[in-house]
This record gives structure tokens, sequence and C-alpha cells, in this order.
């Protein structure tokens, strides 16, 4: 079994390419899902991120307002890191339990879907790195359009994760995403393709 990696920026559109690696064939493993299941589903990881952030994360029957939490948390480096600290080892753990079940019951490509693979360090356990890459204007107008975020929110957002020139450093492959859908499908193909004969 392959084991790629795809990452980028908030608003690259490295899911939808990891969408269009599924249906070529590929298992797919998204890191915002686990993400999802890990801090909804983990009393634990709740109660640190309720000691954190306070009570104004929780819905009145004790579930998680996701928009909140986000609100919060990335409205400063200081924050972002303090919830990274909370979530990502179990996220990381996660992963990784999912990465080894796949590599028990299955062969072909199996493509992990994860903005933070360069600053978790998961590269050195995959074969191969994908980077999609978009411009600051395309990346806006996506999270403006798609996720209902503000100019400003979006910026925000952009600004607080690591750049792009730095994940360049550990890529095998770039994907640039600032055409249609029908422009990306055409080099995931392309690149699919030379994956498969590796």
């Amino acid at each position: 079994m392959k084991i790629i990696g795809i990452t980028g920026g908030i608003g690259s559109g490295k899911t939808e390419v990891a969408k269009i690696f599924k249906k070529l064939g590929a298992k797919v493993i998204s890191a915002d899902q686990l993400g999802k299941e890990v801090v909804e589903k983990n009393p634990q990881v709740l109660k640190k991120l309720v000691k954190t952030f306070g009570r104004e994360i929780l819905t009145e029957d004790k579930k998680l307002k996701r928009k909140r939490l986000g609100e919060l948390a990335f409205s400063s480096v200081e924050k972002k890191d303090r919830l990274n600290k909370i979530v990502h080892p179990y996220l990381l753990s996660a992963l990784r339990k999912k990465i080894r079940e796949f590599k028990k019951k299955t062969s072909g490509i199996l493509i992990v879907d994860a903005a933070l693979i360069v600053e978790w360090g998961l590269q050195k356990e995959l074969d191969y790195l994908i980077l999609v890459e978009s411009t600051l204007k395309n990346r806006l107008k996506r999270l403006m359009e798609y996720q209902g975020y503000s100019r400003k929110e979006a910026l925000k957002r952009v600004r607080l994760q690591l750049n792009d020139k730095t994940r360049r450093k550990y890529a095998n492959h770039i994907i640039r995403n600032n055409s249609d859908l029908k422009g990306l499908r055409r080099r995931v193909v392309l690149l699919w393709k030379k994956l498969i004969q590796k």
C-alpha cells in the first residue's frame, strides 16, 4: 500500500483533491472528520476544551458549539496553539491507528487528507506528500462563499496557518488549484496515473 498525504492551507481545495482521488479508487482518511470525532466523542477532550475556552462553547445539552469554539480558538495565535495542544495528541493517535488498520486489511493507495501534516512531522511516515496550492484571492473567495466567513475572518484563518513556502520544502508533488473543477480533476487524474505506476 502507498500512503500519500494531501496538505494545503485552508481554502486551497485539498479536500476536493482527496474526493477526486477517492473517485479514482483511493481510500481516504480525513483528519477533519477524525478531529470532529475526537472532540465530540472523547469526554476528556471536551472537558479540557471547556476548561480552556469556557462553557460558552457548549449548548444547553452539553454538546459542542463547533462554530463558537472556532471563533474563540482562531482569534489569536496563542488560543489556536492552546486548541492544538489539547486536540492534536488525540487526533494524531487516532490518525496513526486508522493508517495501521488500512495497511492490515487493504492494498492500493491510501490518501491522508490533513492540513497539518508538515506541522506534525507526519510526512516522514508517508510515501509521498502532495501540496495543493491556490492564490490568496481564490482561497478567500472559497472561504467566504462556502464556509460563510467574513473577509476579515477568512484572512485571519489563512494567516494563522503555515505558509506554502514552508510546505513546498517537503512536497513531492504540487497541484495548483486556480481554475475550475474540470481543470483540477484533469491535473489530479494525471498525477494519479503517475502514482499508480511508481
